[in-house]
């Protein structure tokens, strides 16, 4: 009868354990009820909160995105435009650059042609006509007994650099 009794025992305490098991999981269940219907007034907020969001961003963006498309539009066909304007405009100051240094360079040639025409018909004749005076003034010197010849006199070097140009 001992192990009958034994056996009653270990029945009793198994029916406890299951019972503690039962309890607990009803309390487990209780607990994950509250924490779901919490989840859930959580979730209704962020919904009920977000959706407005949503609909309104949807709606701007579909309101603007003509306008968007519209200044991109324009955004290139001005840029194009102001592409070939500027193309236009370095074209044109390449050019006038050229004309302003072809001027210059013609200019220049000018100056010097000048410059050597001067040369050759003012200063040159010039030379030779004050070569002609000094030898004729040498020669009046040496006719009037004036010693000349060694430029000794204090006018014939003044007369040489008055003559110089």
């Amino acid at each position: 009868m001992a192990t009958e009794t034994q056996f009653t025992w270990l029945l009793v305490e198994i029916g406890l354990a299951v019972l503690v098991q039962v309890i607990v999981l009803i309390g487990i269940l209780m607990a994950v009820r509250r924490m779901g219907v919490k989840v859930e007034s959580i979730a209704d907020d962020l919904h009920r909160r977000t959706v407005p969001i949503l609909e309104t961003t949807s709606a701007l963006l579909a309101n603007t995105k003509p306008q968007i498309e519209t200044i991109v539009s324009n955004l290139t066909e001005s840029s194009t435009k102001l592409k070939e304007q500027v193309d236009d405009v370095l074209d044109r100051t390449r050019l006038q650059v050229v004309r302003a240094d072809e001027l210059v360079s013609r200019t220049i040639d000018k100056v010097e042609e000048t410059t050597e025409m001067v040369q050759h018909t003012v200063i040159s004749p010039i030379r030779q006509i004050a070569g002609v005076l000094s030898g004729v003034t040498m020669g009046f010197n040496v006719l009037f007994g004036k010693r000349g010849g060694n430029g000794n006199s204090p006018r014939s070097g003044d007369q040489r650099d008055e003559m110089f140009i």
